[in-house]
């Protein structure tokens, strides 16, 4: 079992770490001391992605652009992960994200698969 205090989630190694103590009590049964531990880090990692990525109505594009305007990612760092062809046609809406494209997101950047995989308008 990770040893991870209880403790507000202040960046993205806290929340790493706060998802590998959730992972190491997943199994554990309730009512018992790892459970209400299961509990606490859940809500404190709901909390710190409902602050952190505030994407809960944001189409996949303007996820991606809160991303980019939070300072922590540029668009160098997208054009590594989709392409550097794909930066401009994707985020000018005139090429949908792939689900290649949605999976290095994600995992790099630790965006929502759930909202980077919603529909969204293309232009024309």
């Amino acid at each position: 079992m990770t040893d991870f205090e209880i403790r507000p989630l202040r960046n993205d190694e806290d929340h790493r770490l706060a998802l590998e103590a959730i992972q190491s009590l997943w199994d554990v049964a309730p009512g018992t001391e790892g459970y209400d531990r299961l509990d606490l880090l859940t809500t404190l990692v709901e909390a710190y992605e409902g602050k952190r990525w505030p994407v809960a109505d944001l189409d996949p594009i303007e996820a991606i652009q809160t991303a980019l305007d939070s300072g922590e990612h540029d668009r160098r760092e997208l054009a590594d992960l989709i392409g550097d062809n794909r930066v401009s046609e994707v985020m000018n809406r005139h090429r949908a994200l792939s689900l290649a494209m949605i999976r290095k997101i994600e995992a790099a950047w630790h965006l929502p698969a759930a909202v980077l995989i919603r529909e969204y308008q293309l232009s024309r």
